[in-house]
């Protein structure tokens, strides 16, 4: 489509911390619009990981199109810069057919990415990366950790803590521009030629957690253990580097005890979900919500989406 047709288009973005319950509502709405979902849970992506990630089960994909959902293989190397052109040409192509399209998830990085684009970020020489990666594969992840506190505490905040490869990257970038990646990463937001309208989900803390640990227990009896040793030779995939099977692997290694992957599994998402709330809570566009407060999204939904169509 040419951008002054997509003037009346609109991407409605339902997001929110990990438990909260986005899948279901996100299926009514869907349902209630006759638009397709696009998963921006960059874990839901990998076909083969489905219990750990929470993904849609069949009966709920079969009610809905969904994108983005078992996409990818834990082998692909794949990144929210690919996601965001990946998603751009897809929702050209859909908004032939719909006039509304969602967003779906809880990855930052990657919702950003759909709504605001991502900064222009200087290529990496093989040098500089040869280097970095020698530093890691020599002095471990806690020194490099230490090493992004120092040159970019900012960033260093913010970043996943255990994802070794933004953290060598954003060291990269450090190295060859001489500057913080946080002040490489300008924010400046690309304008986009349909209407964005963010829907968040959330649930007072100690609702969300006992939500978390309950869907963590659930995950262990639909077979979690069985699914993580299943990718076990494959463990140091940044792909597996997340939460629920590095801390299973810690068992399968012998380091920790079942009992307590499984709650260190819950801490870590807890820590997670918190993690993603502060992120979100930046963004003001967020209209937030209880998720089970569905007349009152319905409601907001019906006059905000007619409004962004006038």
């Amino acid at each position: 489509m040419i951008q002054g047709e997509l003037e009346n288009k609109t991407l409605l973005v339902l997001l929110g911390p990990t438990g909260v319950g986005k899948t279901e509502i996100s299926l009514q709405i869907a349902e209630h619009f006759g638009c397709p979902i696009v998963s921006s849970d960059s874990r839901q992506f990998y076909r083969e990981l489905k219990i750990g990630t929470a993904a849609p089960t069949e009966q709920q994909l079969s009610r809905v199109q969904h994108y983005f959902i078992g996409s990818h293989s834990i082998h692909d190397d794949y990144n929210a810069g690919q996601y965001e052109l990946d998603v751009m040409s897809l929702l050209s192509e859909l908004y032939a057919s719909h006039d509304v399209v969602m967003l779906v998830g809880g990855s930052m990085m990657y919702i950003d990415a759909v709504c605001n684009g991502i900064d222009d970020i200087p290529t990496v020489d093989a040098k500089t990366r040869l280097y970095w990666k020698t530093v890691f594969d020599e002095k471990g992840l806690t020194y490099i950790q230490n090493e992004l506190k120092r040159l970019d505490p900012k960033h260093y905040a913010e970043v996943d803590p255990h994802n070794y490869k933004r953290i060598l990257h954003a060291l990269e970038i450090c190295t060859i521009t001489g500057k913080p990646f946080s002040k490489i990463r300008t924010g400046t937001k690309k304008v986009r030629p349909f209407n964005i309208i963010k829907l968040g989900l959330n649930r007072p803390r100690e609702e969300l957690y006992e939500r978390i640990n309950a869907r963590v227990l659930e995950m262990m009896n639909e077979g979690l253990l069985e699914e993580a040793r299943q990718y076990y030779e494959f463990r140091q995939l940044n792909t597996l580097n997340t939460v629920g099977y590095k801390e299973i692997y810690e068992y399968l290694d012998g380091t920790w005890t079942l009992h307590f992957a499984v709650n260190m599994i819950q801490q870590d998402s807890r820590r997670y979900a918190k993690k993603q709330l502060s992120w979100f809570n930046r963004d003001s566009a967020i209209n937030w919500f209880h998720p089970d407060d569905e007349a009152g999204i319905f409601d907001f939904l019906k006059v905000n989406i007619l409004t962004s169509k006038k």
